[in-house]
């Protein structure tokens, strides 16, 4: 778990996220102005896109990384290469294919690569999962009655200079 978190929050440290080995994705091709489609080569491990652009290599479990069904590589591409209606939020964008998102789109694949390594939760084996008893002697459960109600500012025990409360 502590794995998956470090890897989606990636971006509050300095440290990035590398494939095993070494690897590391690389533009082979640059990326056209504007493209408009893309696909994937399993036999060379490249992510090809409409109109001449190649990154490789791309590790097959980061293409085929899907959440709820739908293959993350492919809709983080549509969402910024297919044409937006006019007068939408999302015509407020750049013209043509900025380095940045190219930038992003190596990273993303790293990203995926790493997380279709870990494993999933349903391979995890039954002894190692949490159970009731081990919540109980964590503290965790019972729920105090306290964290049942809503906060109030009359709960608060802190005084500020004079008595009153010092609300943070």
């Amino acid at each position: 778990g502590r794995r998956a978190l470090w890897l989606q929050l990636r971006g509050s440290s300095a440290e990035r996220p590398r494939l095993p080995g070494g690897r590391r994705p690389y533009v082979r091709a640059p990326l056209p102005a504007r493209p408009s489609g893309l696909g994937y080569d399993a036999d060379e491990e490249a992510l090809r896109i409409d109109g001449g652009g190649l990154i490789s290599p791309v590790p097959a479990g980061a293409w085929d990384f899907r959440v709820s069904g739908v293959r993350v590589l492919e809709l983080w591409f549509e969402r910024r290469a297919a044409p937006a209606e006019p007068g939408t939020l999302e015509a407020v964008r750049p013209s043509v294919w900025p380095q940045a998102w190219t930038s992003q789109l190596l990273e993303l694949i790293t990203v995926l690569a790493l997380l279709a390594e870990l494993p999933a939760l349903a391979e995890i084996p039954a002894e190692a999962a949490l159970t009731a008893a081990d919540l109980h002697t964590a503290g965790v459960l019972p729920v105090p009655a306290a964290a049942r109600r809503p906060a109030s500012v009359l709960d608060h025990h802190e005084e500020g200079p004079e008595g009153q409360f010092a609300l943070l």
